[in-house]
């Protein structure tokens, strides 16, 4: 089992692929079977784990909450009208909270940035949408406005996607938005500066680990779930892969930079 610690999951789209083709196949992370996510769901209902939402996952890690034993979060990239139609209503019936990170700029658009590799362009979620499962309560955060590998861009550009995400979200949905979450992980030094400046809580990343206090909270890690993955291999990832391969990137950097 994994000590003392939050396995924060990542999943994108889910739906009923119940096989890959071509390019899709070179993007297994991104394709969950609806099949295998509600078993997934099954067991962690099960079998007793406590699934955070973020809020709680903040202060967990922050100290001011004990971290429940088998704690898991649950987060799902980049808004996609599949989450509403197939995962949605699986968490609904377990009663756990879900974190969805918005595209602010792409609301209601279709999935633009998969024609570059031939993969189908899947719609995200439109405001209506959104609007309707927030009042049915769905969490959501920000995932830049324009879904850029923010470590590639220039400052500027780099302040400007995670400052303007919260406030189109936020004028969107009517209430503050906390939580962040960097596109294709991609992140540096600066973009987790310009969360912080922001005012974002809490930021997750594509690192491999399990959530710590040791953690910043601009640079969480998360484990992601892949589409051929077996229940067994998930809970592998859960309570046995838990040292990340890199360092994370952590705002402490800033004085020897």
């Amino acid at each position: 089992m994994s000590g003392a610690g939050i396995n924060i999951l990542m999943y994108h789209q889910v739906g009923p692929f119940k096989r890959l083709e071509g390019a899709m196949r070179e993007h297994r992370s991104t394709y969950c079977r609806v099949d295998r996510f509600a078993t997934q769901m099954n067991w962690l209902a099960g079998m007793g784990y406590t699934v955070l939402s973020m809020d709680q996952v903040q202060a967990c890690l922050a100290g001011q909450a004990p971290i429940p034993p088998r704690a898991v979060a649950l987060t799902f990239d980049d808004g996609y009208e599949n989450f509403a139609d197939y995962a949605w209503p699986i968490l609904k019936r377990h009663g756990f909270p879900a974190m969805v990170y918005l595209i602010a700029g792409m609301i209601g658009q279709p999935s633009y940035w998969f024609e570059s590799d031939g993969r189908p362009t899947p719609p995200l979620m439109s405001a209506e949408r959104i609007r309707q499962l927030r009042q049915e309560g769905c969490d959501f955060g920000g995932h830049s406005v324009s879904h850029l590998k923010l470590a590639q861009q220039e400052t500027p550009v780099v302040r400007r996607e995670v400052a303007e995400c919260k406030t189109i979200l936020e004028d969107l949905l009517g209430e503050e938005v906390r939580h962040f979450c960097y596109p294709f992980g991609s992140h540096d030094l600066r973009s987790v500066e310009a969360a912080a400046e922001a005012g974002w809580t809490t930021a997750t990343t594509c690192v491999r680990a399990l959530a710590t206090p040791a953690d910043d909270l601009l640079t969480l890690p998360r484990k992601a779930v892949s589409h051929g993955e077996s229940l067994l291999g998930v809970l592998w990832k859960m309570h046995l892969k838990n040292r990340p391969k890199t360092a994370p990137i952590r705002r402490s950097l800033a004085a020897t930079s």
